[in-house]
């Protein structure tokens, strides 16, 4: 079996993740590291992991079937992603909802010139939880789905913070809530606003000198990050930030509640919890990152969302395969 080439851009939480779900596939390989930091500050899970420059991919579309996009969408993926459209095959996680049909038109136009194929959007939300928010519409169109995530640290928001002026480090959890939940699944269909559904709690390490107060204001006037949402800032050290908040879990949920005749509840959930939100993301992102490779060399090119890929697309086994063992 010829084995997929990947390369990962960008080394953070994210690209350690997706490092770590590429050493649990028979069909791919790691090519290398991509990254604007100092090749050699950058310590990867596996030792022998090459870790190149970015400017090292210059001429190397022969050598890579699909590149991985690990950066953030505040500013990363927005143009990265188009930038490499332009010369591979990528795969990347842009979350930032409202912003995703400019961002989809962005990808599209440069893949489409290229004869590359790029799918945006991937990980579990957007992603996984998009694909059953289309089922249950699809399945169950007499009602409401709702989406609630958390409680969790979520890596794009944090990523966000950790952009203003003034920030050294900062992580962000939203919080659902239960009384919202419940009413969901108890099949009441309430209207909720943002406000209504989540809080988001920040915690911020300042630098030195920074003015809380700006920061703060920053934070809770952010479109489409904090603004919608009741939104908590706390200010710590920098000890007790790693001491308090290692860890990187996540999850939520997407509840669909309808009727399907008068009287009738329907009701379809789909869960999700992690131990490690990037870990997980990774792994969703990599068996993307196998339907890339496969709808590139099908000559589907341009760009792609997780609604255009076909679920057999995603998996190392063959058509054959698949209908004797899961259908």
């Amino acid at each position: 079996m010829t084995s997929l080439r990947i390369g990962i851009v960008g080394y953070g939480n994210l690209g350690r993740g997706v490092e770590i779900a590429l050493s649990l596939q028979d069909d791919m390989e790691l090519v290398g590291v991509f990254t604007r930091r100092d090749p050699s500050t950058v310590a990867t899970v596996g030792e022998q992991t090459p870790v190149h420059p970015m400017d090292a991919l210059e001429g190397m579309q022969d050598e890579i079937d699909v590149l991985v996009l690990c950066g953030g969408s505040k500013s990363d993926l927005p143009e990265q992603t188009p930038q490499l459209a332009q010369r591979f095959t990528v795969v990347d996680s842009y979350d930032t909802h409202a912003q995703i049909p400019e961002h989809f038109a962005k990808v599209d136009a440069a893949a489409r010139a290229a004869g590359t194929t790029a799918i945006i959007s991937t990980g579990w939300d957007p992603g996984l939880f998009s694909i059953n928010r289309v089922f249950g519409e699809s399945i169950l169109p007499a009602g409401s789905t709702y989406t609630f995530w958390g409680r969790g640290l979520s890596q794009g928001h944090s990523d966000a913070l950790r952009r203003i002026d003034g920030v050294a480090a900062a992580v962000q959890y939203t919080i659902p809530s239960q009384d919202a939940i419940d009413r969901v699944r108890a099949g009441e269909r309430p209207e909720l606003s943002s406000r209504e559904k989540h809080t988001r709690e920040c915690f911020v390490v300042l630098d030195e000198g920074a003015d809380a107060e700006a920061v703060r204001q920053q934070i809770v006037t952010m479109p489409h990050y904090f603004e919608p949402f009741e939104t908590t800032v706390t200010f710590l050290s920098a000890e007790e930030l790693d001491r308090d908040h290692r860890s990187m879990p996540h999850g939520g949920f997407v509840i669909r509640s309808a009727e399907s005749s008068p009287g009738t509840t329907q009701t379809i959930e789909y869960r999700l919890q992690e131990d490690s939100n990037p870990e997980f993301t990774a792994s969703v992102i990599v068996a993307y990152a196998r339907a890339a490779g496969r709808m590139a060399a099908d000559g589907q090119h341009g760009a792609k969302t997780p609604f255009d890929v076909a679920p057999g697309l995603l998996s190392p086994k063959s058509p054959e395969q698949l209908r004797a063992e899961l259908l």
